[in-house]
């Protein structure tokens, strides 16, 4: 498995879950749902993983602990999702939301690519045009290589760091320290915590319908969020909890959570129709923060636009400038 996944590679695994939704949501077992994959899988690497994930189920172990033994294979966020669907015995609902998340990254990624394609050439543009007339003066290639690859290389780097870091595939630390970067970062920010909560509602929603005891299912559903910082709140209630606090009253307490979340789960506990209001609040969470990712895939290239036209003005007035006071210089003025 690549260190960095592609679109290419989001969209085959949105279409491994959404197999894995359609084969088990039609009756099909667990087993026979992966027999089917691994004779039609969406990618021919897939097949290797889907053979041990069935070897490990043939040996006793829960789907759970057969992904987990493999390793890197699947992130810890899909696991985590993966261990409550099955807790609550909804693992369709969970496939199901694994699917569009991956869709979700597919497309934003996609349109960030293409989106950016004209801005990324102009700047290559920019770094190659301005060095060469000194080059096609001088011929001195190491300056022309320094002041083109010079530039070009540590970006690329940084490129390349910044995307591997955002990738799902690592430990809870490291997203942990990459949610406290994006987190204040507007609009991505935002998107990132209300999808966060979205997972958390669905999750929530599947475990407490299950019969799963209310402090279990907050538990799971917050590991299975894909949120540090929620996760960490959530274990942090287990006493407060225990001595007699509903949840209503820890989630209003601890104050990471959006206002609209703590009064409607709070309505939704005191009517009993928590199930109801977890699927509304999932459905609200998960479409306003993918509204605002999409806005964020929107304007990142057009920002990178911008900055890229204005660097080129800055070097186009630059070189005039200069090039009129050579002029001056030369008339004697």
């Amino acid at each position: 498995m690549s260190l960095i996944f592609t679109p290419g590679q989001l969209r085959q695994r949105s279409e491994f879950y959404y197999q894995l939704a359609q084969l088990t949501s039609a009756g099909l077992g667990l087993i026979q749902a992966l027999e089917q994959l691994e004779r039609n899988p969406p990618a021919l690497s897939y097949r290797r993983p889907i053979r041990q994930i069935l070897k490990s189920l043939a040996q006793g172990c829960t789907f759970t602990d057969a992904v987990r033994q493999l390793g890197i294979w699947l992130p810890s966020f899909d696991v985590a999702l993966i261990g409550a669907g099955e807790h609550s015995g909804r693992l369709d609902t969970c496939f199901r939301l694994l699917s569009d998340y991956y869709a979700d990254r597919t497309r934003m990624a996609q349109q960030m690519i293409g989106s950016l394609a004209y801005p990324v050439f102009l700047f290559h543009f920019m770094v190659f045009i301005f060095p060469f007339p000194e080059f096609f003066r001088t011929g001195d290639t190491k300056v022309f290589l320094a002041k083109t690859f010079g530039i070009l290389i540590p970006i690329y780097g940084a490129v390349l760091l910044a995307i591997y870091a955002s990738q799902s595939r690592h430990g809870e630390r490291w997203r942990s320290i990459m949610e406290s970067i994006l987190n204040p970062v507007p609009v991505l920010g935002t998107a990132r915590r209300y999808l966060a909560l979205g997972r958390l509602s669905a999750a929530l929603e599947a475990l407490l319908s299950a019969g799963v005891t209310i402090i279990e299912a907050w538990e799971l559903a917050a590991t299975a969020c894909g949120s540090p910082e929620l996760r960490r709140t959530v274990l942090a209630w287990k006493p407060l909890v225990n001595a007699g606090q509903t949840p209503a009253e820890t989630v209003r307490a601890s104050r990471r959570f959006p206002e609209m979340f703590t009064n409607q789960y709070a309505a939704g506990e005191i009517s009993g129709r928590l199930d109801d209001t977890l699927k509304r609040l999932h459905k609200y969470y998960q479409e306003e923060g993918t509204r605002k990712l999409q806005a964020v895939a929107q304007w990142t290239p057009r920002f990178v636009y911008l900055v890229v036209m204005l660097v080129i003005a800055y070097r186009v007035i630059q070189f005039w400038t200069g090039y009129f006071q050579q002029i001056s210089g030369a008339g004697g003025f």
